[in-house]
């Protein structure tokens, strides 16, 4: 089961962290530039002496580092401890100016550099490449900087609520999961509070810490609080009065994983903050990448596969297609690369996504293989993939090999730009009743074809909103900018390398890998569910806590008020109008289904969406262990959906 549940972390991960850190290059010319001189000046006001006696994991910071996001993850919390103490001494978030955040980073990388831990120096850099991120602001989060504020913000219930069930030992996996769902109960009233839901991210940070700082008995430095509310991964498991060893150990490993969502949300507040400094210095880059590419370009062009559909691209051609890959032709950035807007030299316009992990199997004749997989699929519903590109950063050896994929480019931009409101609560113009219906279907043929129109079949596992985009006539067509593999388990489908977004992915693959077509099938209904609604597949700034939209909407359903799911423009239709958007409805919930054989195959699904095939009455979903589903009829009230809250349940009856 602990192999299981980590799988689970490492989605959850994706999921939430949705850019990965500057590369160890850049970290290190920013910490170089203005780091030291500015710890010069002022002195970190955080005791470091716990880095080298807390019993963290440093295994994922010991040379050679397989993995920068997790060893950053890792540093991230052991860095919280520090922070937590101090907000428990004097009840200030954060640190008090840039030079104090400068000195404190400088201070921590040389904690970590120093016996007994010996981690190398570019660690602290390469992860934190903005010396000032740790300082503190008030438009941070609802104006709060510190404890005081925290908890008139908060209000009186929340703090109450958050000190009661992280001021307990939180060594059980019971008491520590009630402190994570207290914490994000506290954090979607500060998130409401500040009125945009951007902050939500940045308001559970400060819940963390205050978590860790204020509302624990033992307080930060302590094992088990660090691995709880932190999600500090221990390399000895807290001490817990009456357990076996191997009990103790278990304890360990699944409160790790309980409170992987609170670091992750700490991750990705630091590495935004810090990516919005960094495009500064890429933008004074950019010249001189181009110089470099007019020089070098007469001499190296792309060429075709041999009896391929594919083209290996020359990477000059494609940084002169995108500008020297500047910031400003950025259209899509997330944990797996980044995506560029580029225009060939002979006029068309391309999607060219840079890959931030290449770590194929098989080395370049297996991404070449695949690419040509790839390529062949010719579907109106597919976004074609033109073929790609690998090189060596000839000019930074810290960069290794880079592998690029290179995709046609589609004017309407993606899905969720039209359904869901942006960070200042607008959004275009809405889309029609026809426009979604005919989204919905595209979708849906899409995946029928990557399923049963080519074999062996193909398995997306990344189906949301953001990967579908819109032609220039706002026809969707699914893309997932990952690229197609064989299974590792020797099965006879492929699947993407992109392993999923939290709120879209299946129980049975999020918790025990089992990957199935029913697994795209459920996240085909969580898309429906959005497109029909207007609500995101995971609410985490609703004020009554995490909302799955897929609780949501069923619970309505249940109650007799399917209407109640359709967004409010699509309620004034006419009546006929509004029972087929209904129909919709109840075939997204059936898709979403947390049992597998209850929901439909793809082309079961579109014969219902179409009309050809009746929806069957929605099959009852398996109970919670432990708590009950979080709603009242009375009143409204939704609570985090009994996937969000998994160890108590039991969902052996799901993978039949």
């Amino acid at each position: 089961m602990a192999a299981a549940w980590w799988k689970r972390v490492a989605i959850i991960v994706v999921a939430l962290v949705l850019a990965a850190p500057p590369s160890k290059a850049d970290g290190a010319n920013s910490t170089a530039a203005g780091g030291n001189s500015t710890a010069a000046a002022a002195a970190c006001p955080l005791d470091l002496g716990y880095v080298a006696t807390l019993p963290w994991d440093r295994a994922p910071c010991e040379p050679p580092v397989a993995n920068t996001t997790a060893c950053c993850m890792t540093l991230l919390s052991v860095l919280g401890v520090g922070l937590a103490a101090r907000l428990r001494a004097t009840g200030q978030f954060r640190l008090p100016s840039a030079g104090a955040s400068a000195a404190c980073l400088h201070a921590f990388s040389g904690a970590l550099s120093a016996p007994p831990l010996s981690l190398p120096a570019s660690l602290v850099p390469g992860c934190f490449p903005v010396p000032s991120q740790f300082a503190i602001t008030r438009d941070y989060c609802a104006g709060v900087t510190t404890a005081a504020e925290y908890a008139a913000v908060a209000g009186d219930a929340s703090v109450a609520g958050l000190n009661a069930s992280c001021g307990a030992d939180v060594t059980s996996l019971s008491v520590c999961t009630r402190c994570l769902n207290a914490g994000v109960g506290a954090s979607a009233r500060l998130t409401a509070a500040a009125g945009n839901s951007s902050k939500s991210q940045n308001c559970f940070y400060l819940t963390v810490l205050y978590a860790a700082g204020i509302s624990s008995s033992t307080g930060p430095d302590s094992p088990a609080t660090a691995s709880c509310a932190l999600g500090l991964a221990l390399s000895t498991p807290p001490h817990t009065p009456s357990s076996t060893t191997s009990t103790s150990t278990n304890h360990t490993t699944n409160i790790a994983v309980a409170a992987t969502i609170p670091i992750a949300s700490v991750l990705l507040v630091s590495l935004v903050a810090a990516l919005l400094l960094w495009r500064r210095k890429r933008r004074r880059e950019d010249s001189i990448k181009m110089r470099r590419i007019q020089i070098s370009e007469s001499s190296r062009r792309s060429r075709p596969r041999p009896n391929t559909g594919s083209v290996m691209f020359d990477i000059c051609e494609l940084a002169k297609a995108t500008g020297g890959f500047s910031e400003r032709n950025v259209i899509g950035r997330g944990g797996f690369g980044v995506v560029y807007r580029g225009v060939l030299g002979d006029g068309t316009v391309v999607a060219v996504k840079k890959m931030l992990d290449p770590d194929v199997e098989g080395g370049d004749e297996e991404f070449t293989n695949e690419v040509e997989i790839i390529s062949h699929l010719r579907h109106r519903n597919l976004v074609p993939l033109r073929g790609c590109c690998i090189t060596e950063a000839d000019d930074d050896p810290d960069e290794g090999k880079q592998m690029f994929l290179v995709y046609d480019y589609m004017p309407k931009g993606s899905l969720d730009q039209y359904i869901f409101p942006d960070d200042d609560g607008r959004r275009r113009r809405a889309m029609s009743w026809a426009q979604r219906r005919a989204v919905i279907l595209d979708v849906g043929r899409g995946l029928e074809y990557l399923h049963y129109g080519v074999k062996p079949g193909i398995y997306h596992r990344d189906i949301k909103a953001t990967n579908i985009l819109l032609d220039e006539n706002m026809r969707a067509r699914v893309a997932d900018f990952g690229l197609a593999r064989r299974s590792r388990e020797g099965q006879s489908h492929l699947t993407t390398r992109v392993a999923g977004t939290h709120g879209y992915l299946s129980p049975e693959y999020a918790l025990y890998g089992q990957l199935t077509e029913k697994s795209d099938v459920y996240s085909f209904g969580v898309l429906v569910l959005e497109v029909m609604s207007g609500r995101r597949a995971l609410d985490l700034a609703d004020p009554s806590g995490v909302v799955l939209i897929t609780d949501w909407a069923w619970t309505h359903v249940k109650a007799g008020r399917p209407r109640e799911v359709l967004a409010g423009a699509l309620r004034k239709e006419p009546s006929a109008v509004v029972a087929a958007m209904e129909r919709f409805v109840l075939v997204g919930i059936l898709c979403a289904h947390v049992t597998v054989a209850c929901r439909p195959t793809m082309p079961e699904a579109l014969r219902m969406l179409e009309g050809d095939m009746g929806v069957p009455d929605l099959p009852d979903r398996p109970q919670p262990f432990g708590q009950r589903i979080g709603f009242d009829e009375g009143e409204s009230n939704f609570s985090a959906s009994s996937i969000l809250s998994s160890p108590f349940v039991d969902f052996g009856d799901m993978l039949r």
